[in-house]
């Protein structure tokens, strides 16, 4: 008797069970009243997060930014300890527009290199960890079993090659923080302001174009004028003339590259652009000296006929896509100024970042940089 008894009360467990998850979306755990979803990461995990989340945190390089961009920035609860620092440069747009995040408590180092026991030791416990850059600091599944907490690691993606991983991360961090209609707009605008600086610019002929040079990009530092990029996204998306992208063989384009000096007196560029992150950097490892005192690049004919201009940083902390727009509003400004003569270059900064980040912060950043975004540099001082 008392086996029939446990028969049925596991049957109609079980019954039960079967007919609360009838219906129930793909991807979605029936645990716990339907409390929780699954989401793929980008490491390949099926993670388990809170179907409702309020508490946060961002590991890795740009991750923050991008919650930013989401209108999340509010779930914060702790940060890594790049967001506290005190500098003179910043060329963080999230970061201006947020000057809260330097008051979090630190849950780690920077890149990525969490500390599971300041984790749990946090105030406010985060419903999940969201991570950049899944390969680099501490491991997305270790990191989890440690502090028992879901770890969602995505990749960063780029404007050029990998605008599917950025558009991927930004849809899967909307899903988890029902930011889903928010991240459809960024996505929307990102689009947008790509097609509007490829419509001004895609039908100009090759031999109407001036062929041209940034250098001093940063890549995990500030760095001397060699340092540059082939798919330097601004000139892409103006359909600029790089003389590095010229003379890179198809199929063998870098990320990053230093080119020999020696090559860009060769090429020398009829119009080049400085990334201002370079000043960070004292005496000679500034691009910006040794535009005015090396003798190589003082023979170049930019440099002599005063063609040569400040780009805002946007390597900082992984890419600020906003700062890539405005940069290339500013390029297309300066390559094409019939075509872009209606532009106010630093109007354009300001609405792209009070889109993105709540705050139209140009000002701020540039004078950090001694007021030289957007401007010809002076190289004879």
């Amino acid at each position: 008797m008392r086996l029939k008894v446990a028969f049925f009360l596991l049957f109609g467990a079980f019954f039960f069970l079967f007919a609360c998850n009838d219906g129930q979306q793909p991807g979605q755990s029936a645990q716990e009243g339907d409390a929780f979803i699954e989401v793929r990461d980008d490491t390949g995990r099926l993670v388990r997060v809170p179907e409702q989340v309020e508490h946060i945190i961002c590991s890795g390089p740009g991750c923050l930014r991008l919650i930013t961009y989401l209108e999340a920035e509010d779930m914060i609860v702790g940060v890594d300890d790049i967001e506290t620092r005190e500098t003179r440069f910043d060329a963080r747009p999230y970061a201006l527009a947020n000057p809260q995040f330097k008051d979090k408590p630190i849950f780690g180092q920077f890149r990525g290199f969490d500390n599971p026991e300041l984790i749990l030791g946090l105030k406010t416990q985060p419903d999940v960890i969201l991570k950049t850059y899944p390969n680099m600091g501490h491991d997305p599944a270790e990191l989890q079993e440690k502090t028992g907490i879901p770890v969602l690691a995505m990749n960063y993606g780029t404007f050029v090659q990998y605008r599917d991983q950025l558009f991927n991360t930004l849809r899967t961090f909307g899903r988890v923080l029902d930011r889903d209609e928010r991240a459809a707009e960024v996505m929307d605008f990102f689009e947008k302001e790509i097609a509007a600086l490829n419509s001004r610019t895609s039908d100009i002929p090759k031999k109407d174009k001036r062929t041209c040079f940034v250098g001093g990009i940063a890549f995990k530092g500030p760095h001397g004028f060699q340092s540059t990029e082939p798919m330097y996204p601004p000139f892409v998306f103006t359909h600029a003339r790089s003389v590095v992208l010229e003379d890179t063989a198809e199929g063998q384009v870098p990320a990053h590259t230093d080119v020999a000096k020696e090559k860009i007196v060769d090429w020398d560029p009829q119009v080049l652009f400085l990334d201002l992150s370079t000043i960070q950097n004292s005496g000679e490892a500034s691009a910006l000296y040794q535009l005015r005192h090396d003798p190589a690049y003082r023979g170049l004919s930019a440099v002599n006929k005063g063609k040569v201009y400040g780009v805002l940083p946007y390597n900082w902390y992984s890419r600020n896509f906003g700062s890539i727009l405005a940069d290339a509003y500013y390029v297309g400004k300066i390559l094409y100024p019939k075509r872009f003569k209606d532009i106010d270059p630093e109007k354009e900064a300001d609405r792209i970042y009070s889109f993105l980040v709540g705050e139209p912060v140009f000002d701020k950043m540039n004078a950090a940089f001694d007021d030289q975004a957007f401007k010809a540099i002076d190289t004879d001082s």
